[in-house]
């Protein structure tokens, strides 16, 4: 990697972001964003496709030289949170902001494209540029790119995530598992309703759901290997409408995530059981809505070497090997039909008031990341194009 080339791109990369962050869009709704990367990546003279998966973009940037394929990633999506930061880049738009990363990811893989222009006559093969609306949002933006076509012909394919809780300059990424997969679930009681004096009339559908919350407690406790990670959360209960009055239904709602999909099916099942088992107890009955969403984002464990090998030679960053986490990623999809990575970039500094946990509404970045985070996706694809020469 030219790593002068890349530093004189990154007050772009910061100008860019800022950009972004000032004008965040939720998913499946980043038509400006789009268009803002189109314009950019066709001033370059990439070969661009539009609107692929929804407002996604795919680039395509041909070397000189032959050889293989590798793609890289960036999600472009915001979420619903109010941003509370006090800063010129502020979200402008009310209830929205980008408290993720995405935009800073957006704003990364632009410089490489532009890194990989300047390089054009030294490159190996192909770099595929993948820009995917809908990260953060069931169905995601992953599956439908990857149904329309955007990995045919790719070898390889990597992709990084700015990671607050990791310190800037310090990568990390595991193999084989590194982020579990994420099902939601509701789950609806029906009992019979009465007078808040008159409990033995009634079915008591508050009473049935509270017991079933400490029932599925015990499913990671008891059903599950202290050695396999799992959660099971429940997020919600509603159920009544006022101090006297015994409610007719009463609705649950959660979460289950774990990294094994054995184990994510023998979940599903103790959730149906301990649901329907439960609710009979209390002469009420249990309805059931459980939604399968992105599987465990699982690395290749070559690629993982590679990564742990060539990482330090990137403006001297740390490495490390990640321990399992709980939050989910539809970059799982692309890692199911490709080997390739998944990497961890510090992008938290407490100096630079960029120590808020991902989805906070004074989130923010130390910048320094995406200088980092380019570095790695570039040295990454020259590696693979070099090994495979």
């Amino acid at each position: 990697m030219e790593q002068e080339i890349l530093r004189a791109l990154f007050p772009l990369m910061v100008e860019r972001r800022r950009h972004l962050h000032r004008h965040p869009e939720l998913s499946f709704k980043e038509k400006a964003t789009s268009a803002f990367v189109a314009e950019v990546l066709q001033r370059l003279g990439v070969e661009v496709s539009t609107n692929v998966g929804g407002f996604g973009l795919v680039g395509n940037i041909r070397g000189s030289l032959p050889g293989k394929t590798v793609a890289l990633r960036a999600d472009m999506d915001a979420l619903p949170i109010h941003d509370e930061k006090i800063c010129e880049y502020a979200s402008q738009t009310p209830g929205v902001m980008h408290a993720c990363g995405h935009d800073g990811h957006t704003a990364t893989l632009l410089a490489v494209a532009e890194y990989f222009c300047k390089m054009k006559d030294q490159l190996r093969g192909q770099i595929r540029l993948i820009f995917q609306p809908a990260e953060e949002t069931y169905p995601g933006g992953a599956a439908s790119m990857i149904e329309q076509g955007v990995l045919d012909g790719v070898d390889a394919i990597y992709g990084v995530h700015l990671w607050t809780p990791i310190t800037v300059g310090t990568v990390a990424s595991a193999p084989g598992p590194l982020m579990a997969s994420t099902d939601e679930f509701f789950i609806d009681i029906q009992g019979r309703g009465g007078h808040g004096g008159m409990p033995h009339k009634t079915i008591d559908s508050v009473v049935a759901a509270s017991a079933l919350v400490m029932q599925l407690q015990s499913i990671v406790s008891r059903s599950i290997d202290p050695l396999d990670p799992a959660v099971v959360t429940i997020g919600s209960i509603q159920g009544g409408t006022a101090q006297n009055v015994i409610a007719d239904r009463c609705r649950l709602s959660g979460t289950a995530r774990c990294f094994r999909e054995d184990t994510r099916e023998m979940i599903r099942s103790r959730i149906y059981d301990l649901a329907e088992g439960t609710a009979k107890g209390y002469g009420a009955e249990a309805s059931i809505t459980y939604m399968m969403g992105y599987p465990s984002t699982i690395n290749d464990e070559h690629e993982f070497d590679r990564f742990f090998r060539v990482a330090p030679s990137v403006f001297g960053v740390k490495a490390e090997i990640s321990p399992k986490i709980m939050p989910a990623e539809d970059f799982s999809y692309y890692l199911q039909r490709v080997p390739g990575c998944f990497m961890l970039v510090g992008a938290g500094n407490s100096e630079k008031s960029a120590d808020r946990p991902h989805h906070h509404p004074k989130f923010d970045i130390d910048e320094d990341a995406m200088l980092y985070a380019a570095g790695l996706l570039i040295t990454m694809a020259e590696s693979y194009m070099e090994e495979h020469a």
